[in-house]
């Protein structure tokens, strides 16, 4: 019996290091589980953070590029306006220039009629 009881003895020591390793390397998870968690939680609020400089920037490149699309439309309306000018003021020197030559045009009929 004595033998027996030795056995269970020694079987009795290996299961309470089984459970105590056991015990270990849940405690070991565990902890590894905490850290985790805590870089989860950083990196989640970075995200956040992330998340609303994005937006920032979006709604500033939004009012921004309407902002330069009405440049565009400003500047090719002006453009547009200016050719105008440019060409009535043609017509106009061209139609100035045309009184001109008929006004000096009736003068040289009139001098050659005097002569």
């Amino acid at each position: 019996m004595s033998h027996q009881g030795a056995a269970l003895q020694s079987y009795n020591n290996e299961l309470v290091k089984c459970i105590e390793d056991l015990c270990s390397k849940r405690d070991e998870l565990h902890r590894q589980t905490l850290v985790e968690e805590e870089e989860k939680q950083k990196l989640q609020s970075e995200i956040r953070s992330l998340t609303e400089r994005l937006a920032k920037v979006n709604e500033s490149l939004a009012k921004k590029m309407a902002a330069r699309n009405e440049y565009d439309k400003t500047i090719a309306e002006t453009e547009a306006a200016y050719m105008k000018i440019l060409e009535t003021s043609q017509t106009l020197l061209n139609s100035v220039k045309g009184s001109i030559n008929h006004m000096d045009g009736g003068k040289r009929h009139e001098n050659e009629y005097r002569a």
